[in-house]
């Protein structure tokens, strides 16, 4: 399933992207390998009214390849237009709730949805930065969003919320700003890769530096590794799936047609599909930003960074509350890594929840409309923030 969950929408929340620069030199944000990077510009999108003591901030940050356009239309757009990637969750009295929260939502440092990274221009050329763009980290996006709620004037936050690479992230605000975080939701996501999850990413990045025209990520303004770019995105959506929902949804059906090629044309559905989401994915990401968050997140490790044993020493600091879930056909990060989290969290004497929903659609599963995780999200806030 594509990031974003696209379907109609009749009505609803309207937004738009707004923008925020910071690090301005001289003063650059300083990265977690040592560089400087500035000045920085973060997009981001707000959903709702910030109450008058801003208490009312709900921070969700995004998978992968999604964005800050996580919930509504932009303003202008037609109805029929496709929503927010987590329009399903983020609304008026669905799970996050924004007749009650504030909910801001920003493109992540190093992505291409408007936020500073290796497509950006580089202050110092004028040229896009391609692989001039330093390395940066779940640590650094965490600390982009830091200097967005900063100067918005917000010093505390209801909750953290994000799925997969934003689990990461939300598990990462909990361990970095532990006094300003209430509670975190952490959802499909991990502590740290496994050896299986950083050699999908590998494999996806080899196949974009293989193409000829990623020219060592100096492709701008001509052809880009558009082959390469495909590849590494259909080999990302596998994992994405299960075998339940491939089964389900393509088995070993054939595509408009009665018999097999005996060639390299199209034989099967499912050929076509991740052909078809391959196509669409060039058409709105960076193959020089896949390569850069995918290595953020190989670099991501949770228990080396806070562990004695395996324990979440620095989670001791905080008093924030924990709802962690996962998906029994989550074979990219399996529910016993959500566990092997409760149990950490529960070392460090940290207040947790915990629950396994049973679906069948995979890794992606927390990105389609289900009840069951509006419900358990709605639930939780209100047991934090009081009905």
């Amino acid at each position: 399933m594509d990031d974003r969950g696209r379907q109609k929408h009749p009505r609803g929340l309207r937004v738009q992207k707004q923008y925020f620069t910071f690090a301005e030199p001289p003063h650059e944000m300083v990265l977690e390998s040592g560089a400087r990077l500035g000045p920085v510009t973060i997009v981001y999108e707000t959903f709702g009214n910030l109450s008058k003591a801003k208490d009312n901030v709900v921070l969700i940050a995004h998978a992968f390849s999604g964005d800050s356009h996580v919930s509504g239309l932009y303003e202008g757009e037609p109805d029929d237009a496709g929503p927010g990637w987590w329009d399903s969750m983020v609304g008026p009295g669905k799970g996050v709730d924004t007749d009650r929260f504030f909910v801001i939502c920003s493109n992540i440092l190093g992505g291409c949805a408007g936020s500073t990274g290796p497509s950006s221009p580089n202050p110092v050329t004028g040229r896009p930065y391609s692989l001039d763009f330093p390395m940066v980290t779940i640590g650094d996006m965490v600390g982009a969003q830091k200097a967005l709620l900063d100067h918005l004037g917000i010093n505390k936050v209801v909750a953290v919320i994000g799925g997969s690479l934003g689990g990461m992230q939300a598990l990462e605000w909990s361990v970095r700003y532990p006094d300003m975080v209430r509670a975190v939701i952490p959802i499909a996501t991990t502590m740290r890769h496994s050896a299986l999850a950083i050699a999908f990413n590998e494999v996806a990045r080899q196949a974009i530096m293989a193409d000829p025209n990623w020219n060592h990520g100096d492709y701008y303004g001509q052809t880009g590794p558009d082959m390469g770019l495909a590849v590494a995105r259909m080999i990302g959506h596998v994992t994405y799936l299960s075998d339940q929902a491939m089964r389900r949804k393509f088995g070993r059906r054939l595509q408009d047609k009665k018999d097999f090629s005996f060639g390299f044309d199209i034989d099967f559905q499912v050929e076509s599909y991740l052909r078809h989401q391959g196509s669409k994915f060039v058409q709105r990401f960076d193959a020089n930003s896949l390569l850069y968050i995918t290595k953020a997140s190989d670099y991501f490790d949770l228990v080396e960074q806070t562990a004695v044993g395996e324990s979440f020493q620095d989670l001791g600091l905080t008093k924030a509350k924990f709802l962690v879930v996962s998906y029994t056909s989550d074979w990219l990060y399996p529910t016993y890594q959500a566990k092997e989290l409760v149990q950490a969290l529960k070392r460090a004497d940290r207040n947790v929840s915990f629950c396994e929903i049973e679906a069948d659609c995979g890794h992606d599963a927390f990105l389609i409309p289900d009840e069951r995780l509006n419900n358990l999200v709605r639930g939780f806030l209100d047991g934090v923030a009081g009905k």
